[in-house]
């Protein structure tokens, strides 16, 4: 979604809040990074919506961010609606909003907290929240990132048994949430891989995979990999870390709809590499949708799969 577009906003919404918990304004526009095609909170202009529903993500920095932008996007006396699960920062909104100069009126319900509040005239320490959740370089892992994207400053255990056991690939291939391009940056040093398509269901990913995946082998989508035309088909091989949370919970069918998703866009003989922790029920999966399926490693709590077409 271009920035142009976005000046005639009045009403807004960040995330998926749970109808029976917040309303969201008849025709508000969707701006959350992971919802594909959304408009960039970010990019809506100072003072021009009158509300602002917004999930806040779980992430202090990622979260306080998200609500400096929201109240940045206010006009002056505009309303915003803030709410999260208690123990997934909701326990935390009603003292960030206060700090940020706002009135709070703050409830409880189904274990979440909803924090409603008027944009004061002056807000205080927007800019400073706003730059602790803005892209930059990390120099601990040498890569652009930005918090609220999965493992930000880190390698996690997952990727790390992944790279340490990937062969060299070939041909055509995918990365299914790819992330910032860690896993990418691995198979596109094989000289034999010809085409990488790297798909992450967060804008914000794939921004920061387009700073730290500099190869014309390589296109970026910003899709949910679930989705049928979101993966080019005939593929030679796939690599994935998937994700297993959604909504603030564990969802075990992401990985699963990854598995099916990966069986359907490779070739016969083609080959799937997936890491994962080790409590997730991949296996009967996995032995459904390949041919044949190896275990290549195990270790801090995670498995590595290699499964043929």
């Amino acid at each position: 979604m271009d920035a142009s577009e976005t000046p005639d906003i009045t009403s807004a919404v960040y995330g998926l809040p749970p109808p029976e918990l917040s309303a969201v304004p008849e025709g508000a526009r969707q701006l959350s990074p992971t919802h594909p095609g959304a408009a960039a909170l970010e990019d809506v202009a100072p003072g021009s919506l009158a509300e602002i529903v917004l999930l806040a993500p779980p992430g202090t920095a990622e979260r306080r961010a998200a609500l400096a932008l929201g109240l940045r996007s206010l006009r002056e006396g505009g309303r915003i609606t803030a709410l999260a699960p208690k123990d997934r920062g909701g326990a935390r909104l009603g003292r960030e909003l206060t700090a940020f100069g706002c009135a709070v009126d703050e409830t409880a319900k189904r274990h979440h907290r909803i924090c409603r509040a008027a944009r004061p005239a002056a807000p205080a320490g927007l800019d400073a929240a706003i730059a602790g959740g803005a892209p930059r370089f990390v120099p601990e892992i040498q890569l652009w990132s930005q918090p609220g994207i999965f493992s930000w400053n880190r390698i996690d255990p997952g990727t790390a048994l992944l790279l340490d056991h990937l062969p060299p690939l070939a041909g055509r291939g995918a990365d299914l949430g790819c992330g910032l391009g860690i896993i990418a940056r691995a198979v596109l040093a094989s000289a034999q891989v010809t085409a990488l398509a790297l798909i992450d269901i967060d804008r914000r990913a794939i921004a920061a995979a387009r700073r730290n995946v500099e190869d014309p082998r390589a296109s970026f989508a910003w899709e949910d990999a679930r989705r049928p035309e979101a993966v080019p088909g005939r593929l030679d091989f796939v690599v994935t870390n998937p994700p297993f949370h959604q909504d603030g919970g564990e969802d075990q069918g992401l990985g699963q709809a990854f598995i099916r998703r990966a069986a359907e866009v490779l070739r016969p003989g083609g080959t799937f590499w997936i890491t994962a922790n080790a409590h997730l029920p991949y296996e009967a999966v996995l032995a459904e949708a390949f041919r044949q399926v190896t275990p290549r490693a195990a270790a801090n709590g995670y498995k590595l799969y290699e499964a043929r077409r």
